[in-house]
C-alpha cells in the first residue's frame, strides 16, 4: 500500500493579495499559500497541483488542485478544517475530499468555465474596486451578442492569446459558449471551453468590449480567427474582473 494519500481540492480565493496561482520566489501565489498551511500542518512539505494557472489579481470561484499527504495522518474532514485554519481569509478550500492516486487536476480537466464581470453604469461602485471592469457605455448589446456568436465554435485561436515564451503545441480550442447576461448595471460574460489559452479570456473580452463600444468593426473577428496569429488583438481586459467559476472534467 502507498504511504500517502491522494486530496483533491476545490479552492475559492480573492485574487488581489496575490501574484497568481503560479508558485512564486516570494512565495506570494496561490500555491505557496497552500503549500505553506500543508507544511504547518503535518510538518513536511507537500507540493500542490493546480488545474492551471491564474494571474495576478483574477479570483477564482472553484480551482480544483490535488496533493499528495502522508496516508492516515488526517481525514480529509480533518484536513479541510486545518488548511482554512492556516491560509490567509482570502483563501478558502471549499471541499477537500480523497482521490484517486492517478487524478491529474490539469492533465485529466476537459474544459474551464470563466466568468467576466463589468460595471457599465456611469457611477463605480467603490465596492466593485478590484472585482469587476469600470466600463460606462454606452455599449451596444446587440452588437456584443453577434460578435459573441462569430467567437463560439472550434477555431484557432492564436490572436487572442498572449506569449508566454513557451509557444503551445496547438492553438486551436473550442468555445462552447459565451453567455452574455445583463441585470442592471452589471454586464457578465460567461465563457465555456474545452481549454483556453494565456490570457485568452480577457484579451476576448477586452475586443469584445471595444466592438460594443463601436471602435471596432465585427467582421475583424473573423480576421483574427483566421490568421494564425497574425494579427493579434491588444486589447486586453484588467484581471480583477476575471473568475474562474469552475474546471470540468
Amino acid at each position: 500500500m502507498s504511504a500517502v494519500q491522494r486530496l483533491r481540492l476545490v479552492v475559492a480565493y480573492d485574487g488581489r493579495p496575490f501574484r497568481g496561482w503560479q508558485s512564486q520566489a516570494g512565495g506570494d501565489a496561490v500555491q505557496d499559500r497552500l503549500e505553506q498551511a500543508f507544511t504547518r500542518i503535518g510538518g513536511q512539505r507537500v507540493v500542490v497541483h493546480g488545474s492551471g494557472r491564474t494571474d495576478a489579481g483574477v479570483h477564482a470561484l472553484g480551482q480544483v488542485a490535488h496533493a499528495d499527504v502522508p496516508r492516515g495522518f488526517l481525514t480529509p474532514t480533518k484536513w479541510h478544517a486545518a488548511l482554512n485554519a492556516n491560509l490567509p481569509p482570502e483563501i478558502r478550500v471549499l471541499r477537500c475530499t480523497h482521490a484517486p492516486t492517478d487524478f491529474e487536476a490539469r492533465f485529466q480537466a476537459r474544459g474551464k468555465i470563466y466568468l467576466y464581470r463589468i460595471h457599465v453604469g456611469r457611477i463605480f461602485p467603490p465596492l466593485e474596486i478590484g472585482r469587476a471592469w469600470h466600463v460606462p457605455g454606452p455599449l451596444d448589446i446587440g452588437v456584443l451578442r453577434t460578435c459573441t456568436r462569430r467567437l463560439t465554435g472550434r477555431h484557432d485561436f492564436a490572436g487572442f492569446a498572449a506569449n508566454r515564451g513557451h509557444p503551445p503545441t496547438s492553438t486551436i480550442r473550442t468555445l462552447r459558449e459565451i453567455r452574455v447576461t445583463t441585470r442592471g448595471p452589471l454586464l457578465t460574460l460567461r465563457f465555456t471551453g474545452d481549454g483556453f489559452l494565456y490570457k485568452m479570456v480577457r484579451l476576448l473580452t477586452g475586443t469584445l468590449i471595444r466592438c460594443a463600444l463601436g471602435r471596432m468593426e465585427p467582421r475583424y473577428l473573423d480576421t483574427l480567427l483566421a490568421g494564425g496569429g497574425q494579427p493579434k488583438t491588444h486589447f486586453q481586459a484588467p484581471a480583477e474582473g476575471l473568475y474562474l467559476v469552475r474546471v470540468l472534467y
